[in-house]
């Protein structure tokens, strides 16, 4: 089901960003415009791709009917908000436009957040999905321990994810927010510990709302660019009694990837990274260990 045909507001907005993604955005599009069972809108901004992925989007809206725009690039952050101020729906989700939204994620949900009024966000599982669409035959493990909610402390100390495509977030609360924050890259999980420091623990569905696609050009690949700007959202809370114990379990994390597969950065790194903590300390011997005993 899509919009009201009275012309009504949707019950939910779908918002996505594009980005030279020309292999795979139609699969994401389609993935969105086949949801059934809510009022929903697609809105979709074009940010400056290089690629044919305008032109495969202009094909798609003249077929589907979904609102789009096409610009020059921005960025992701500023893209994401520019979608969220273009919004209609009660509630807002993002997809990334590599990526797949399940049958009746939409549906599930809007049920979930209709069912507790005043929840202002909740988020769900993911299942990781190869270049070629091949699923993991499991949702990712990574996420489970987040059922049925998660605290400010254990994501902001790493001790528990959440995926940030599978979040469903009352758009009114968000707005009042701020929206998205640009003082960091990693705008999914500044968007989490916005919500989190504000309202506590958040509920986690056990459904899956995402297939996340793995390929050579995916910016989450880059994990030093990663955890770099995921260690500024943390300094965002330098005041917080938890920031030098946040930064300490960060740094062990990324410590830890480039002990696995660069152990030359990972000792010019060490000047930096290095901590007493008990997460680096525990981390620190496989930097020795070799990468063939390693593993994935």
């Amino acid at each position: 089901m899509k919009e009201n045909a009275n012309g009504s507001a949707p019950l939910v907005s779908v918002l996505l960003a594009s980005h030279d993604h020309e292999r795979f955005v139609e699969e994401a599009v389609r993935s969105a415009m086949s949801q059934e069972g809510v009022p929903f809108e697609l809105v979709v901004v074009d940010d400056g791709s290089s690629d044919r992925s305008p032109e495969i989007l202009e094909r798609l809206r003249a077929e589907l009917g979904f609102r789009l725009v096409v610009r020059p690039n921005k960025g992701l952050v500023p893209t994401m908000n520019e979608l969220l101020s273009m919004a209609r729906g009660k509630y807002v989700c993002s997809l990334a436009s590599d990526d797949v939204m399940p049958p009746d994620r939409l549906r599930i949900q809007s049920a979930f957040m209709e069912s507790r009024p005043g929840t202002p966000v909740c988020f769900g599982q993911a299942v990781r999905m190869d270049a070629e669409g091949r699923l993991d035959p499991a949702p990712d493990p990574r996420y489970l321990p987040g059922i049925p909610e998660v605290s400010f402390e254990e994501v902001f100390l790493g001790r528990k994810e959440l995926h940030g495509c599978t979040e469903m977030i009352d758009r009114e609360t968000f707005l009042g927010m701020g929206g998205y924050g640009e003082e960091s890259a990693v705008e999914d999980f500044q968007m989490m510990l916005k919500f989190l420091s504000r309202f506590g623990k958040v509920p986690v569905l056990d459904a899956v709302c995402v297939r996340y696609r793995t390929h050579s050009s995916n910016i989450s690949g880059d994990r030093d660019w990663l955890y770099e700007n995921t260690l500024k959202v943390v300094d965002l809370y330098s005041s917080h009694p938890l920031h030098g114990k946040a930064a300490a379990a960060w740094k062990s994390h990324w410590f830890s990837s480039l002990a696995r597969r660069d152990k030359r950065k990972a000792l010019r790194m060490l000047p930096r990274l290095w901590s007493f903590s008990l997460p680096f300390l525990r981390r620190f011997p496989t930097l020795f260990v070799p990468r063939f005993l390693l593993g994935r």
